[in-house]
């Protein structure tokens, strides 16, 4: 019988990505309790394991990194050497090592030669044992272990990366992530293909339930004209009855009728029950628990607050909390530029700390649980907290806002202005937070895309909280239909707070603007229709007044509608490539045979009401773009050139020098919008050309960026201190990053 290389290969890949994920959670732990045993044998035994498999499968490279790695895993669990900082940092760089390899041979790419300096500072490190120990009373290298369950993640978890998830793979707790049962009873692997097939067709079988409930109404209708046709009839051997009347029949027909529309009503409800406790047990299928996620943030942390220089406790909770699986897949990257920037910017340096009164080690605390219909993640830091003064100080300095609106705005919609485009209270953009990303990708991704809400909540000194709302699953959406100006649309059912009617004298006039008052709470409101830019539709003119209240986070409007039509669940089918720029319409569904409804956008509808209100983020449109002009300075020709490359091909105009003093003749000359540069360059450095340029009135406020392979603290802080609004290390360099941050710097 054939063996199926491609079947065990598939199968080495997982359990070895899984192994990788157990080292890496268990050194960080190992790093704030070095005496617990169970876990550094756990960690050993995946070194262990990786090594023996990568032999089999004839991977030499992985199993000689794995080995060196077991050596030393095996001098610290045996006590010949002690834990040290230093030593779970070189293990981290093996783990790393053989995560990249992993990643090549999943890729169908060659292995290179082991890593040589590394397996040799990893021997060297094992070896280090002290001078009153004989080496000749060294014990044995240990038998070989079996192999145990894997219980990581799928994925092997790089610094700062979020996994690849695999619903056939194994979560933390040693649960199967994908839903497993086994041919004893325990558990099978089930591709998550077939799972994302299975809900889809459940979704398409709840959305038929409107068809059912349609045939129902039409059945009602005919079971209300036989009793109009027989309530009038003579009773039978009435003489007055007219002979050309079949009395018998009539009343025979409704009675068919009715006892067709009792049945019809009685399966309809019977089939509802099935089909949600069918979906139910459908959507269980495809949960994970978070921590599928979670798990490689210690790490990120780990890392980040070793590069900065900080202490930072990190804490994890409600890791056992399940989500869809595509909610989970697309949380990762919102979560993990949070965390960044609370590393990065609301951390304090162990200094600040002390002076502020503070404990030298900051506190982040990751946590989940769930909440009625949906799950909360909550992320809380203890830092600095976020600066109001910055923020109107900011926003006005980027026009997203206009003075006399900022004067009126609470301190709740102050702080949501950290979501806007391009909005920064950093002074500086590293890539350790952000990459020149901002928190409006962020929110992008949890209300747009996740259909979830996040909420802000900080106090300057004291740190800043932020709490996701999250839907269990994106399989259905529960809806509320509306009508406005004739039509009808959908809007996500929990992100409508209350629908209520009231007065018209009861609503007040805040900045020429309908708004009402709720609760001590004031709701700006915008027609419905109007917002849509549909003819028609109810007004605040009215005497009585229907809106709907909406909420995205913090932020609610009141939308004026003609009628609530109804509320279900259903599937919301994406928008066809032609039609996904319009703007506040997210997707489609389908009720009864050929009604397609709009559903709309929450948080589009909002931004759209905050437009008409004076609050516009910014526009830029291509005319604009082209007219920017940049001034890339490196002394490198080729590095020149593929910057120079990249920029043009997304519309700026580019000058190019060679060094400092090149760019200072060149800026005289002509004005640039933004000035991209090297920091070691002949003549005049990318440093003292930064400072010349800020002492320039013309250039005091132009965006400068440094992209360096320069990566220590120091130096990050001295592209501070002369005045630089960006740090690219260009080890982390990729296009994307570069044009980002350049459009949010001159947004």
């Amino acid at each position: 019988m054939a063996i199926d290389h491609a079947r065990l290969l598939a199968r080495f890949l997982q359990e070895a990505r899984e192994h990788c994920a157990i080292i890496n959670r268990g050194l960080v732990s190992l790093e704030q309790a070095p005496d617990d045993c169970g876990t550094m044998n756990g960690v050993y035994r995946s070194a262990h394991t990786i090594k023996g498999s990568a032999r089999m499968m004839k991977l030499s490279a992985v199993a000689v990194t794995a080995h060196r790695m077991e050596d030393l895993l095996d001098a610290l669990k045996c006590g010949r050497i002690p834990f040290s900082r230093s030593a779970s940092s070189l293990l981290f760089r093996g783990i790393d090592a053989v995560s990249g390899m992993l990643d090549r041979v999943a890729e169908g790419l060659p292995l290179p030669e082991p890593d040589e300096v590394l397996c040799n500072e990893l021997a060297l490190a094992a070896s280090a044992t002290s001078a009153a120990q004989d080496d000749s009373n060294a014990p044995p290298e240990p038998e070989a272990a079996p192999a145990t369950p894997a219980t990581g993640p799928a994925a092997a978890i790089h610094p700062g990366a979020v996994p690849r998830l695999s619903v056939g793979d194994e979560g933390a707790d040693g649960e199967a992530w994908g839903r497993q049962r086994s041919l004893s009873g325990e558990t099978i692997r089930v591709s998550s293909e077939k799972l994302d097939g299975l809900i889809k067709l459940m979704g398409e079988v709840a959305a038929d339930r409107g068809k059912l409930a349609g045939n129902l109404a039409r059945l009602g209708e005919a079971l209300r004209l036989s009793r109009e046709l027989s309530d009038p009839l003579p009773a039978a051997g009435d003489p007055t009855a007219m002979e050309t009347v079949p009395v018998q029949t009539v009343r025979q027909l409704h009675e068919a009728v009715n006892r067709a529309f009792s049945s019809l009503k009685d399966d309809i409800l019977s089939q509802e029950l099935l089909t949600r406790q069918l979906m139910e047990s459908s959507l269980a299928l495809r949960t994970l628990p978070l921590a599928a996620v979670f798990d490689s943030f210690p790490r990120t942390v780990r890392d980040m607050a070793l590069a900065l220089g900080k202490e930072v406790e990190f804490t994890v909770e409600g890791g056992d909390t399940e989500l869809d699986k595509l909610v989970i897949e697309k949380l990762g990257d919102p979560l993990l530029h949070m965390i960044r920037n609370a590393v990065d910017h609301g951390i304090e340096s162990p200094g600040e700390r002390r002076q502020a009164g503070k404990a030298e080690a900051g506190s982040i605390r990751l946590s989940a649980w769930y909440e009625g219909g949906s799950v909360t993640v909550a992320l809380r830091d203890d830092g600095r907290g976020i600066s109001l003064d910055e923020i109107r100080a900011r926003a006005l300095q980027k026009k997203l806002v206009a003075p006399e609106t900022l004067k009126t705005m609470s301190d709740t919609e102050i702080t949501d202005l950290i979501f806007m485009p391009g909005f920064s209270t950093s002074r500086i953009v590293t890539d350790l937070s952000g990459r020149g990303v901002g928190l409006d990708v962020v929110r992008k991704n949890i209300v747009e895309e996740l259909r979830g809400s996040i909420r802000v909540d900080s106090r300057e000194g004291s740190g800043t909280a932020f709490y996701l709302k999250l839907p269990l699953n994106l399989a259905l959406y529960r809806l509320l239909l509306v009508s406005a100006a004739g039509r009808t649309f959908a809007l996500p059912a929990d992100c409508v707070e209350e629908v209520l009617t009231v007065a018209r004298e009861e609503l007040i006039t805040v900045v020429s603007r309908k708004a009402l008052r709720l609760r001590n709470e004031v709701i700006p409101m915008e027609g419905l229709a109007r917002l849509l830019g549909l003819a028609g539709g109810a007004t605040t003119d009215e005497d009585r007044i229907l809106i709907a209240v909406v909420a995205v986070g913090s932020e609610k409007l009141g939308l004026v509608i003609d009628a609530v039509v109804d509320e279900e669940s259903a599937m919301v089918k994406p928008l066809p490539s032609h039609l996904r720029n319009i703007r506040m319409v997210s997707g489609v569904t389908v009720r009864g045979r050929r009604d397609v409804v709009a559903v709309l956008g929450a948080a589009a509808l909002c931004a759209a009401a905050r437009e008409r209100q004076g609050v516009r983020p910014p526009q830029q449109t291509g005319e604009t773009r082209r007219e920017l002009k940049v001034l890339v300075v490196d002394d490198s020709i080729s590095t020149r050139e593929i910057e120079k490359n990249i920029i043009e091909a997304h519309g700026y105009q580019v000058v190019v020098a060679g060094d400092g003093l090149e760019a200072l003749e060149k800026t005289r000359e002509r004005s640039f919008d933004v000035v991209v540069t090297d920091i070691e360059m002949p003549r005049l450095d990318g440093f003292s050309l930064t400072e010349r340029l800020r002492a320039d009135e013309r250039y005091r406020h132009t965006p400068i960026i440094i992209v360096t392979s320069r990566e220590r603290e120091e130096d990050r802080r001295r592209g501070i201190l002369v005045g630089a609004n960006a740090y690219i290390v260009k080890g982390s360099f990729d296009q994307s990053n570069l044009i980002e941050t350049i459009e949010n710097l001159v947004a």
